[in-house]
């Protein structure tokens, strides 16, 4: 049986920028977790849920052996740093937006 459970029980995240790609590295706080994560935490659905935030696509990159991932989000800040309108204009808490997505557990 599973349950849903949000990636920050599981993982911690940092978000860097530049211009109008973000970019997210998301890291388990066990190792064991960390193909759980590649299972599930796919390109695909990253993009699915940031939606309107995201313009262009989302590249996943693997680093197995710091048991962790990138994200790299094309179009993420209109215009870049200095053009953006949202209140957080680096774009800083869209790792922590990213550890609420939901994934299935097992129990």
């Amino acid at each position: 049986m599973s349950r849903k459970v949000k990636l920050h029980k599981l993982a911690h995240a940092r978000a860097g920028d530049k211009g109008t790609v973000t970019n997210i590295c998301l890291f388990p706080y066990n190792e064991e977790n960390y193909s759980l994560l590649e299972k599930q935490v796919t390109a695909e659905k990253v993009k699915e849920f940031f939606d309107d935030l995201v313009a262009g696509e989302v590249v996943r990159y693997d680093i197995p052996t710091l048991k962790g991932f990138n994200f790299v989000l094309q179009g993420t800040r209109s215009g870049g740093v200095s053009s953006a309108l949202e209140l957080d204009a680096h774009g800083k808490s869209l790792s922590f937006g990213l550890l609420e997505l939901e994934i299935d557990v097992e129990d």
